[in-house]
């Protein structure tokens, strides 16, 4: 056995939030801060306006997998196959808005995530609550 080509690593700092070997720093802890990278390669990349814009975005996200989650479009005397297929599809497109929403939020951005729990309570206010 050959030991020379052996490579060992060392182990990862204590108390690091980050993974340097990852293009991007790979958060494990929430922080604050524009430098996020989300949903999109090299997006809003630090730049303030396109980070309002990302946080509106998943804010939108959340709202609409809400309104998703309530909408109840069947008529009573629609066909059972009808209905089933329908439910289905607007189940999936629901459940792709709020995977880009859980997405979103593994960036670990304290903003992402108060923009996800703010639009989720917003479109249930609008949408589930029975307040409209």
């Amino acid at each position: 056995m050959n030991l020379k080509h052996n490579t060992v690593y060392a182990p990862p700092p204590l108390g690091g939030a980050t993974h340097h070997h990852h293009p991007y720093s790979l958060h494990t802890a929430f922080y604050w801060g524009k430098e996020a990278h989300f949903l999109f390669s090299g997006w809003p990349d630090g730049d303030s306006g396109m980070y309002a814009l990302a946080l509106i975005l998943v804010f939108a996200l959340a709202i609409i997998a809400e309104f998703l989650a309530n909408l109840n479009l069947v008529k009573p005397d629609s066909s059972r196959v009808a209905t089933i297929s329908f439910q289905t599809g607007i189940h999936a497109i629901r459940a792709g808005f709020g995977y880009m929403v859980i997405l979103a939020v593994m960036s670990y951005n304290g903003g992402v995530f108060i923009a996800a729990v703010l639009g989720h309570a917003v479109g249930y206010v609008i949408f589930g609550s029975g307040a409209h």
